[in-house]
């Protein structure tokens, strides 16, 4: 890079920096997140608040740079908002849950915190993500400043225990999947994703490893065993029946329907006719393939949805050579799937009368805007991640070149729009802060891979469940559950 390009690049990573400084959010004089937008030319709704799902990317780059109160902070206070006691009210969240998000209110010279779990948002959905993404960073605080002792403190192993208990002890189904409703993660609008969709299933696996570390094994036992049960046959099931390539591809395609027994083959009963075989057949690159956006009764939805499929990667829930084939599609499907801005949510998008039946006609997803097909520069950690993880780190590099000098101009929008990502989001917000955070976090994790441990598996767990058996012989907390 030319002396000139990396100033202009330092520049634009200080604008940044200046930008997520702007958007942290104070509770009684303390940091406690980020509001998800800081943009004053548009009606506010929601976007002054502290997204769980949003914050992430905040928190992770506030970790790398040290700056750990502000996630500590958010951590203990999300705890406190989840509800503790069964309601069997159907408009009270449910145990155990972590909100979609919080605002800081003043009544009466005082502050508090209100919390979201849905009953605000847009079609009241129901904020899944929410309680693995707290898990998950958790164990990217505990990974970054070696604190165990907050994970370790009762009402932290009380938190976790109730989000283990919601996912795995009650449940309608018979597979090892999360059965969940429509919009229950970040595409958190009707896009035809109830069931069983990857994005979820993926964030399950990584908050179940987080919490096989995290979870004092005394107290705790049936838990553990339950995480210990389910590890492997979701691991498994997500290998074997989301996979696609061109091999994959031609097994389904001469599968039988309707068959009867544990003999089965096409186990799904999914119909050929319902796949469009002939335009995978040109997309599927030779050697690459892709975990499929969800799997259930008669569903193969073979949409390619970039979080669930980057984050598998991550956190070793695909196999090395499934990994790598996800990297190599995206390098051979370069031009669909990241363009002229990374990323898109999901490729390719519902049109026609698919889009109008599946979104239910939806203004805001229109074909290749939003959650349907749109550019979301917040990917772009998570494509980082996955190039690091993978030894394709030229990928990374290649994705922060094409967003940088955009985003700086565009002013951190929330998301764009068209086939390519050229045009900013027709209702994106500007000053998007996990548009900020995502971009800063890529280029982190590109200048200094060892950065990936904070949201990877390859160091920490037997040291940390080492940790776990230590702290419970040694403790003498008298407030610690036995």
């Amino acid at each position: 890079m030319q002396l000139n390009e990396l100033v202009i690049a330092e520049n634009i990573e200080e604008e940044a920096w200046q930008a997520l400084e702007k958007s942290i959010l104070y509770y009684q004089g303390r940091p406690v997140g980020t509001l998800a937008a800081y943009d004053p030319s548009v009606e506010a709704l929601n976007y002054d608040q502290c997204f769980i799902r949003d914050f992430v990317s905040s928190a992770l780059i506030f970790l790398i740079k040290g700056k750990s109160e502000i996630v500590r902070n958010f951590l203990e206070e999300t705890l406190k908002l989840q509800p503790k006691e069964r309601a069997l009210d159907a408009y009270k969240p449910g145990r155990g849950l972590i909100p979609a998000s919080f605002k800081v209110v003043s009544l009466n010279g005082e502050e508090y915190l209100e919390a979201d779990f849905g009953e605000h948002a847009i079609a009241r959905v129901t904020p899944v993500d929410s309680c693995l993404w707290w898990i998950i960073l958790l164990r990217a605080y505990i990974v970054a400043t070696k604190d165990f002792s907050l994970a370790y403190r009762p009402e932290f192993q009380t938190g976790i225990r109730l989000i283990m208990e919601i996912c795995l002890a009650n449940r309608f189904d018979m597979y090892p999947t999360l059965l969940v409703p429509d919009g229950a993660c970040m595409i958190d609008r009707r896009l035809g994703i109830y069931g069983h969709p990857l994005e979820i299933q993926v964030l399950f696996y990584t908050a179940l490893r987080a919490a096989r570390e995290l979870l004092i094994c005394q107290g705790n036992q049936d838990v553990v065993a339950a995480i210990d049960n389910r590890l492997p046959l979701l691991c498994g099931h997500i290998r074997q029946h989301y996979w696609i390539d061109i091999n994959r591809l031609n097994a389904i395609y001469r599968f039988k329907s309707e068959e009867y027994g544990k003999g089965a083959v096409n186990l799904f009963n999914i119909y050929v006719d319902s796949l469009p075989y002939y335009e995978l057949d040109k997309w599927l690159p030779r050697k690459g393939g892709y975990l499929a956006g969800n799997v259930g009764p008669s569903q193969l939805d073979t949409r390619f949805f970039s979080l669930g499929n980057l984050m598998a990667i991550v956190s070793d829930l695909a196999t090395d050579e499934q990994s790598q084939g996800i990297m190599t599609l995206i390098a051979e499907r370069w031009e669909d799937l990241v363009g002229d801005m990374p990323m898109k949510i999901c490729f390719p998008a519902l049109e026609d009368e698919e889009y109008r039946i599946v979104t239910g006609c939806d203004p805001k997803n229109i074909p290749w805007s939003y959650h349907n097909a749109g550019s979301w520069p917040v990917l772009m950690w998570m494509l980082a991640a996955a190039a690091v993880k993978t030894n394709n780190t030229e990928l990374g590099k290649k994705a922060i070149e094409i967003a940088q000098p955009r985003l700086s101009e565009d002013e951190w929008p929330e998301y764009y729009d068209g086939k390519k990502g050229r045009l900013i989001g027709k209702q994106a917000r500007k000053y998007q802060t996990w548009s900020i955070a995502g971009f800063l976090l890529a280029k982190e994790l590109i200048a200094n891979p060892s950065y990936l441990r904070l949201v990877s598996f390859d160091e920490l767990s037997p040291e940390a469940i080492s940790r776990a058996c230590e702290f419970e012989i040694n403790s003498i907390d008298p407030y610690m559950p036995r």
